[in-house]
């Protein structure tokens, strides 16, 4: 029998054996069956060390994704707050909002598989808050609206050129010439 056909068997007969879905003895015996003598025990622990690193790897994931979004619950819950008398309210949910960027900030430095979507949350997030600061405290004044949108940009830029992410520098390239772009045909 082929070497992977065969390793996938038996991590089924020990995942049986581990779950208590066929007795102990019958799975012994297949184990024997299949392993052709090899040392079972050993393989045992190479199976349950897998099985480990399976599921820290899944609560990991599930873990990012629900930062994410609550990230995301947050912002829609900064829009949602527009009047002056849940000022605090929103000034609250923003301090929040940073302290779980920091926090993933962190937990991404040692998980990379997840970084990059919580870069891009990170950086919706500090959009969404600059753009609400500007609508609730400058309503009118599109100077700075404009403005941050472009210090937006420019950070997005920044950051691509430093870290070397691609995504990040075209977002905002693409962002400075939509900007400039609409000051000049639209607004002129």
């Amino acid at each position: 029998m082929e070497n992977p056909k065969r390793q996938i068997i038996i991590n089924e007969i020990l995942f049986w054996k581990q779950n208590k879905l066929l007795p102990e003895q019958y799975c012994d015996f297949l184990l024997t069956l299949y392993m052709e003598g090899e040392d079972i025990e050993e393989q045992e622990n190479i199976s349950f060390k897998k099985s480990i690193k399976v599921k820290e790897k899944r609560k990991k994931r599930l873990f990012a994704l629900g930062i994410l979004l609550f990230s995301i619950a947050l912002l829609a819950l900064l829009f949602f707050l527009s009047s002056y008398y849940f000022v605090i309210g929103a000034i609250v949910v923003g301090i929040v909002a940073i302290l779980l960027i920091i926090y993933s900030y962190k937990f991404a430095k040692k998980h990379d598989f997840i970084t990059p979507i919580l870069q891009v949350a990170a950086a919706l997030l500090i959009f969404g808050i600059s753009v609400k600061v500007s609508l609730v405290y400058f309503e009118n004044n599109n100077v700075v609206l404009y403005s941050l949108l472009i210090a937006n940009c420019l950070m997005w830029t920044i950051t691509g050129a430093r870290l070397k992410l691609l995504y990040f520098t075209i977002s905002g390239v693409l962002g400075l010439l939509i900007i400039i772009g609409y000051q000049i045909f639209f607004l002129s």
